[in-house]
């Protein structure tokens, strides 16, 4: 018997390894040709605290947060509590536990199948060394379904820097795992024929700026953004490229502007606060038109708010955070296989138009972790701008599409003045009305001029009344307008991945026969509501869904407040 969708939590606390079972579970899963997604939870601590890993194993690849969880295993209940609104349980869950005591009373009130298993004592009588993490990698493995061999293969793997007793514990501890496991008949979603890539959001956006052409990094760790160095790493060294771990965000952002004013296409990569510090440097790669590709891991805000929980909420510093009339690049990657097309997209768009791009990726995309079809990437690389020809060298040369000819320094005759002060087309600084009007409009040309093509957003749909979102909402979206349309509700969505420049004539044509637009949105301000309304002559009537974090949103949540909408 299969199902579209399992779910199972793994808890215990930080440093157990609950991380690890979650991790090599899926990449067994992916070695059977599964589908899946797994959410790590934590704390905001450095050290210990608590954890919890987040599994749902699909027949799909549209991945949202677990409604409820079929199985929680877990290695003890401390601050089990603090996820209260993570973790769901229904009457018909498993719960696999050492001890039924200071199991929260929320848990217990469900009355779900509790069955106890002494953990502790399982792992020390299968060796010394052992590790209950190894053990409930076992368990969990056979009530799964996967060889016990692809268990033990990938966990040795994992642990190959470790002692050789180390890593015959966790041999030993599987084995254990293995023969305590219940005898218990779970409905599974079916394998697919053909094994997917093992990937987080941080790696695919990662992967997406080399692919997009980046050969310079330079970033300081913001959790949640901070692993995408880690990734970056070795692939830009192979490359050809190079990597600087900045002692902070300012010095990161003026290291890849000075790396991007030599040529080489430069990224960072930050959270929320790291980009408020940012502002003014990007604001100088717009002034300076040097390109630069900014990615913003979006966190539960303001200040250092939530680093380890997901929010949309960097909107509006995106949009509207660089001082003057500014105008930039905005993308949002729609799923965390989208974040390789994403990234190679804006590192190309930044490139061609001699601007910055800020990617909004968030926690739930950049450190989740799915099994996905190999990513879209680019199809083919935007030209760049053409070389300088001619003997006249004007850098900021007033032609029909703004892009102007770039030269880099060491191109013989081609010198000019390049700082953030306004300038006249050859780069002088010049306080002139003329100048600073002609430049403001060059600038904007640039962006208004732009035919994004067909990526800039996804549809499904055209019933009369449009869900629009961003980002990594759309999966949630699109979920709930699959129950709506089951309903007899008809609607249609707009995912939104370009949203400056907003492509209004074409947003515009997506809502033709529309009379109603909910925009759907995870932060408390609804700002891509005010965003659009300040952009669309729309006749109909505009509402909004906007939910702050730290909880991901829920497509039942969506449906129901639809249906509030659609009743009012």
């Amino acid at each position: 018997m299969h199902q579209d969708e399992f779910s199972l939590a793994i808890t215990g606390s930080g440093g157990a390894g609950v991380m690890s079972v979650g991790e090599l579970l899926l990449q067994a899963w992916a070695e059977a040709g599964g589908r899946g997604l797994l959410r790590k939870a934590f704390g905001p601590q450095i050290r210990g605290g608590e954890a919890v890993a987040l599994l749902k194993l699909t027949s799909h690849q549209r991945y949202t947060a677990a409604s409820t969880h079929n199985l929680l295993l877990a290695f003890d209940w401390k601050n089990v509590s603090r996820f209260g609104d993570e973790i769901s349980l229904e009457a018909d869950s498993i719960v696999r536990c050492e001890t039924t005591a200071n199991m929260p009373e929320s848990l217990l009130a469900l009355e779900p199948k509790i069955i106890s298993l002494p953990f502790n004592e399982l792992a020390r009588n299968a060796h010394p060394e052992g590790r209950v993490n190894m053990l409930a990698l076992g368990i969990l493995g056979a009530l799964l379904g996967i060889p016990v061999e692809t268990l033990k293969s990938l966990a040795t793997h994992k642990l190959a820097d470790k002692a050789e007793d180390y890593r015959d514990a966790a041999v030993a501890c599987i084995d254990a795992g293995v023969l305590a496991a219940p005898d218990l008949a779970l409905a599974l979603p079916a394998a697919n024929v053909e094994k997917g890539w093992y990937i987080s959001g941080n790696q695919a956006a990662a992967y997406g700026a080399l692919h997009g052409g980046v050969r310079f990094v330079a970033a300081y760790p913001n959790t949640p953004a901070s692993d995408v160095l880690e990734y970056l790493a070795i692939p830009l060294e192979r490359l050809g490229g190079a990597l600087v771990q900045a002692e902070d965000e300012l010095a990161a952002i003026n290291s890849a502007l000075g790396e991007a004013y030599g040529g080489v296409p430069a990224f960072t990569a930050t959270s929320g606060p790291g980009v408020a510090l940012m502002s003014e440097s990007i604001g100088l790669a717009v002034a300076s038109e040097t390109p630069v590709t900014v990615l913003d891991v979006m966190c539960g805000g303001p200040s250092k708010g939530i680093p380890t929980k997901s929010e949309q909420s960097d909107l509006n510093i995106a949009l509207y955070g660089l001082h003057g009339d500014a105008p930039h690049l905005v993308l949002a990657p729609l799923s965390i296989s989208d974040c390789v097309f994403t990234c190679a997209w804006s590192v190309q768009l930044a490139q061609r138009l001699q601007t910055a791009a800020i990617v909004l990726s968030d926690q739930f995309l950049g450190q989740s972790t799915a099994i996905v079809d190999p990513p879209r990437g680019l199809q083919e690389r935007d030209p760049l701008p053409p070389d300088p020809q001619t003997d006249h060298y004007l850098r900021y040369a007033l032609v029909d599409n703004g892009v102007s000819p770039q030269s880099v320094p060491g191109d013989k005759d081609q010198c000019f003045t390049a700082d953030g002060l306004e300038h006249n087309e050859r780069g002088t600084p010049s306080a002139g009305a003329l100048n600073h009007q002609r430049q403001l409009d060059k600038r904007a040309c640039k962006l208004t001029a732009l035919d994004p093509g067909d990526d800039w957003e996804e549809t499904h749909g055209k019933g009369s009344v449009a869900l629009i979102c961003f980002g990594s909402a759309a999966a949630s979206v699109v979920t709930a307008y699959d129950h709506l349309l089951s309903a007899g509700i008809a609607c249609r969505v707009i995912a939104l991945r370009l949203l400056a420049p907003l492509p209004v004539e074409q947003l515009l044509d997506a809502l033709d026969g529309c009379v109603r637009i909910i925009v759907i949105e995870q932060n408390h301000g609804a700002q891509l509501l005010h965003y659009l309304r300040g952009h669309l002559e729309f006749s109909g009537t505009f509402h909004s869904v906007a939910t702050p974090g730290p909880v991901p949103l829920a497509p039942a949540t969506i449906v129901a407040a639809v249906d509030n909408v659609l009743d009012d």
